[in-house]
């Protein structure tokens, strides 16, 4: 690996000669310095390596947008949560679609032994879930997902995310109160 012949220039000055010049070359250099932790989290995350890869062209095209429109002060941990949030909103997408084949499935998949209107009382109660798992929040969410769905330990969710063990523990037993607690209102039980 080559040498940055920039090394001697902080992110700060890269990120003034930027504001100043508005030139992409700055960012440029800017980038090259943190791809290799972009890359380290999309793995975090997304733990797949390709998907990290791309994650890494989405997240330096947002980040140039949103450069050009607002004034960073700390460039390291500004591009860090950008990138965080771009993982944890493509494990929400990931999450989604996953759903979304599961109500296909058994929306086309024969009920033996079950009688059509039990099918479709099923069929509702889990789009009733879905809307009332986005009612809950962002933390309960990331954490049920991840739990329920993904069958992530909670060691594993709090790699995953910011939470403490204990705070896991917590958006997983509240959020599960919570969810039944909208539901049981939904279904009027």
């Amino acid at each position: 690996m080559s040498k940055d012949p920039n090394v001697h220039i902080s992110d700060q000055e890269l990120l003034d000669s930027f504001y100043r010049d508005r030139d992409n070359y700055w960012l440029g250099i800017l980038f090259q310095r943190y791809t290799l932790l972009l890359l380290g989290i999309g793995m975090k995350y997304l733990k797949n390596e390709e998907e990290a890869k791309d994650s890494v062209q989405q997240i330096f095209l947002k980040a140039i947008t949103e450069l050009h429109k607002y004034k960073v002060e700390y460039f390291k941990s500004w591009l860090y949560m950008v990138a965080k949030n771009h993982c944890l909103m493509k494990l929400r997408d990931r999450q989604h679609m996953v759903t979304t084949e599961i109500k296909e499935q058994m929306a086309v998949a024969p009920a033996e032994d079950h009688s059509l209107s039990l099918h479709l009382e099923k069929n509702r109660q889990l789009e009733l879930m879905n809307e009332s798992l986005k009612e809950l929040s962002r933390e309960q969410q990331v954490c049920l997902t991840l739990f329920y769905l993904e069958k992530k330990s909670y060691q594993q969710i709090t790699e995953l995310t910011t939470f403490s063990l204990l705070q896991v523990k917590s958006y997983i037993q509240n959020g599960k109160r919570n969810l039944k607690l909208l539901l049981e209102k939904k279904l009027g039980q």
